[in-house]
């Protein structure tokens, strides 16, 4: 985490974190990918990255690239269909109210029609070798309350060394990382890392790192718990809900003999898996 001026433009300055987190993370990582939107496609360090590690950023729809989609055959594009993001359906869906009043009130309003995606080989004029440049075209309809007032084809890229997925795979990996923006809130709102309590950069920067890492310890204690999709569901859980879940259980400390006994005085649904994770904890023996 870096803390910088407001009006430092996001890509300024990357290059050389990004290199360092490579450093930091590549004893430990069996394959590490790099993902990040437009402002991350510095193309001058895609040679060097791709030769330690793989990556997947978006790219500026240019005319040159838009011209090149156009280009391709019809036979090219294949329909992207993409994973819900509820699989599991435990209630009804709710009414969608916003849609109504939009409809009602005949605000315009712009629909997705239609996704499909295709690729094509892409050498940047700052690389050596050619990349895997993967396209999404929407098919887009702007509507006024109920009447169609024209179509619109928008088109998204994506620069990748992955050639091991599909192109539906590249584009879902390289939009997994909009999931960041939910760490980002829980950096605000749930650990407060982000209330920059003191009057110089450096200090806050400091307090941000220290408080972020409240985030990371409730990341390391879901790995630790042993059911695949309790991990999971831990993972996803704000901080504020993990601290009532696992931290702040009332408990009675008995001191008898030569041992001190917690004794857990409420019971919730996530102690069984506290109980797991402390026991894997002990066994695993960390040093």
């Amino acid at each position: 985490m870096v803390n910088r001026p407001g009006n430092v433009p996001s890509h300024q300055g990357a290059a050389e974190w990004i290199d360092k987190a490579i450093e930091r993370v590549g004893p430990h990582a069996r394959r590490i990918t790099l993902r990040g939107d437009t402002d991350f496609s510095l193309t001058v360090n895609f040679d060097r990255w791709a030769d330690r590690v793989d990556f997947v950023f978006g790219m500026d729809a240019s005319k040159s690239f838009v011209e090149r989609a156009k280009a391709q055959a019809e036979a090219a594009w294949a329909g992207l269909k993409r994973k819900p993001a509820n699989p599991v359906k435990t209630r009804q869906r709710a009414e969608n109210v916003k849609e109504k009043i939009v409809r009602e009130r005949e605000f315009q309003n712009i629909r997705l029609q239609s996704e499909q995606v295709t690729e094509f080989p892409y050498r940047p004029t700052k690389c050596r070798r050619e990349y895997r440049m993967v396209v999404v075209r929407k098919n887009l309809s702007v509507e006024k309350g109920e009447r169609v007032l024209f179509d619109d084809v928008r088109y998204f890229f994506y620069i990748t060394t992955r050639e091991d997925l599909t192109a539906t795979e590249v584009v879902e990996l390289a939009n997994g990382r909009c999931d960041q923006e939910n760490v980002i809130e829980q950096l605000k709102n749930g650990v407060h890392a982000l209330r920059m309590p003191v009057d110089n950069l450096v200090s806050n920067w400091a307090y941000m790192v220290m408080a972020a890492l409240a985030w990371n310890l409730k990341a390391w204690f879901a790995m630790m718990v042993r059911s695949k999709d309790r991990r999971a569901e831990l993972l996803r859980m704000e901080f504020r809900r993990f601290l009532h879940a696992i931290i702040w259980l009332p408990a009675q400390i008995v001191r008898q003999g030569r041992k001190i006994i917690y004794r857990l005085l409420g019971y919730n649904e996530w102690l069984k898996d506290f109980f797991s994770a402390w026991e894997f904890i002990r066994q695993s023996k960390f040093a």
